[in-house]
């Protein structure tokens, strides 16, 4: 069963947060703000923070610099997850992956499901892997933070978080291109 393990050190994260919006400023991003109370109530560190339009080639290019810094372990996106025809950040994103996070967004789902029922299903999340850093493409919505927050990132960025978490396995992610380095 999931729990904590006192007996471990809390190893805190470096962690980027990016709203994706062509109306939202830094007054009125209610969600990077719950995104950001989260990250420094657990004790991480806010490595950066902004906000980009609903732009394929923007969204990356701010996703892949952070990817390349070493500060930033995890990337978490809010918007852009729906289906209108502004809404493309899984697009932008998802090409980049190295590695796909199938089970985030079913358990995102879920979560989501026992709050707003099936109009879950008008979200696209998802989560990944890309340069060793964790990536994960939230909704747009303070609400839909918090159940991914609360409900799945909080437990899994926490090393002491049994039996196992993402920060014990952060060292090993990059395996495959030290093999191929070589």
């Amino acid at each position: 069963m999931a729990r904590i393990d006192e007996t471990r050190p809390f190893i805190p994260v470096g962690i980027a947060v990016l709203t994706v919006s062509d109306t939202r400023t830094p007054d009125t991003d209610r969600s990077g703000d719950t995104l950001v109370a989260r990250i420094a109530e657990a004790g991480h560190t806010l490595v950066a923070r902004a906000i980009v339009t609903d732009d394929i080639a923007k969204i990356r290019a701010t996703v892949e610099a952070w990817t390349r810094d070493d500060a930033i372990d995890v990337v978490i996106t809010t918007g852009g997850t729906g289906f209108t025809g502004r809404d493309v950040t899984p697009e932008a994103l998802e090409p980049i992956f190295e590695k796909r996070m199938d089970g985030f967004s079913e358990v995102f789902h879920r979560i989501s499901y026992d709050k707003i029922g099936t109009s879950t299903i008008q979200s696209r999340a998802t989560g990944g892997v890309a340069n060793a850093t964790f990536i994960f493409v939230l909704p747009g919505s303070p609400g839909a933070c918090k159940d991914a927050w609360d409900g799945i990132l909080k437990a899994q960025l926490d090393y002491r978080h049994m039996p196992c978490n993402f920060v014990e396995i952060m060292p090993r992610l990059d395996e495959h291109l030290k093999r191929t380095a070589g």
